[in-house]
């Protein structure tokens, strides 16, 4: 049996009220909000956010796959998957692939994924798919997008949701589409993407796949469908033969926003928090033609319900609200604001040599422990600060470790998107301190002894390359 072992997910702690985006160009907008990443993030520390929340309690080492969909990845010309799979800390000779250019790139992945295990090929893969994408500013897409990430892990055992089967057809339509050269999401009007998109292409995909299922759709619990349009979610589900009230799943577009690839497997998560054994779920997808899954939950589906995983729900309600539009713009640089009068902070080309050499350091967070005193230290040493037994060491890993603040500071002279800079040092349980950035923030809420989670972000983009490494931020 191939399927679902385990899921996770990502959504950014600030929301915008859709009402401020509307203030902002008086122009109507849909009630809600939407989820803002920070402007620290993007497609890849969301990706890393979700796969870190799927992959509680699992082995790593039983990893050997790592598939990331997304249309917003950080580089043209480099694999996000394999840095995601460096981060993460899975197996070398794991297969890793990027997936992209449809809205339906997510899904995608999952397919590959599902054929990949079923065929022999690989034990377990894990797919992620994350989004942070662009509308015009005063456009509708601008006010109707969102942020955030799922993940899920696919496998051969302990399976919580068997994939039964899955169907797939393809369309030529330029509905939404983003060329090389531009920055935002374009789109074409709304009638035509309804009339020749969603109207004929979900219909034609959902009656193919029940067909080749010997389904009905009386015979699932749930219809997780997803199209870029909160207005015609109600009337597709209605038109495919199924209940809106009892068999439709609200698809975060209220509380989060219209993510893009990773809005189907964000909603797949949602459901299978909620789901009971026996339920059968059927997940439809659209994106230059459809992707139709039917997946059979599991008697296991209660033991995948870990504790301390985050998942959809516990996201949606751990939030703050961004104060205005104007720091979203600010955010993702949209504006040009006055800089600090005092000599620009330039910072060194980080040479891919460098930046190599200290991937386990600075991507694993790896440290050095003590065998003659137990004392963990980060960045590795040969020599302990405590005892100074000299190349008696093994390394240590901090990312799982739980930190509280030790002290902290704000600097507000400091060039940076979203003053003051906020730095505290952690001290770690089971020992070990470090100095990191404080993100997530409000500068008058912080303060000595509160607890803090590490967050994979990204320090600054120069000469072409991104700089990611670890934070710190409230823990939610």
């Amino acid at each position: 049996m191939v399927g679902i072992t385990s899921y996770g997910a990502y959504i950014p702690l600030y929301r915008l009220n859709r009402a401020e985006i509307g203030r902002a160009w008086e122009m109507p907008a849909a009630p809600g909000e939407r989820a803002v990443a920070n402007y620290d993030e993007d497609s890849l520390t969301m990706a890393v956010e979700a796969a870190r929340d799927c992959l509680k309690g699992i082995k790593l080492d039983s990893v050997d796959g790592l598939f990331f969909a997304s249309t917003t990845s950080p580089y043209k010309d480099k694999q996000t998957a394999a840095t995601i799979a460096m981060v993460l800390g899975i197996n070398r000779e794991s297969v890793t692939m990027d997936f992209s250019g449809s809205l339906r790139c997510g899904t995608n992945a999952l397919r590959a994924a599902v054929d990949a295990v079923r065929s022999g090929s690989a034990n377990n893969i894990l797919v992620i798919a994350s989004e942070m994408r662009l509308g015009y500013p005063a456009g509708a897409n601008e006010i109707s997008f969102g942020d955030g990430a799922a993940a899920v892990l696919v496998g051969n055992e302990a399976v919580i949701a068997e994939v039964e089967g899955s169907y797939s057809i393809y369309e030529e339509l330029q509905d939404f589409w983003r060329s090389d050269k531009d920055l935002f999401v374009r789109s074409a009007e709304d009638r035509f993407i309804v009339d020749e998109g969603y109207n004929k292409v979900i219909p034609a995909a959902v009656s193919g796949a029940l067909k080749k299922f010997n389904l009905t759709s009386k015979d699932f619990s749930t219809c997780v469908l997803y199209v870029p349009s909160q207005r015609q979610v109600g009337t597709l589900v209605k038109k495919l033969g199924f209940d809106p009230k009892t068999q439709s799943k609200d698809m975060l577009f209220s509380n989060a926003g219209d993510v893009g690839s990773a809005m189907p497997m964000m909603s797949l998560v949602q459901t299978l928090e909620e789901a009971t054994a026996g339920n059968r779920i059927i997940l439809v997808a659209y994106g230059n033609g459809c992707d139709v899954f039917s997946l059979k939950i599991a008697d296991d589906i209660e033991k995948a319900k870990v504790k301390d995983r985050m998942g959809i729900s516990r996201f949606i309600a751990s939030k703050k609200m961004l104060g205005n539009y104007n720091r979203y713009l600010r955010w993702r640089e949209l504006v040009t604001v006055q800089p600090p009068a005092r000599p620009p902070i330039e910072f060194r080309l980080p040479g891919p040599q460098a930046l190599w050499k200290e991937n386990e350091k600075e991507l694993r967070l790896r440290g050095t422990k003590c065998k003659n005193c137990g004392t963990p230290q980060y960045p590795p040493q040969r020599v302990c600060v405590n005892c100074r037994a000299k190349d008696n060491f093994e390394y240590y890993s901090f990312l799982d470790k739980k930190a509280k603040v030790f002290s902290f500071c704000h600097d507000h002279l400091m060039a940076t998107i979203d003053p003051p800079v906020t730095v505290a040092v952690l001290d770690f349980e089971g020992g070990g301190r470090m100095l990191v950035d404080m993100t997530d923030r409000d500068p008058a809420e912080c303060k000595v002894g509160m607890p803090v989670d590490l967050t994979f972000r990204k320090l600054y983009y120069v000469g072409g390359i991104y700089n990611y490494w670890w934070k710190c931020r409230p823990a939610r």
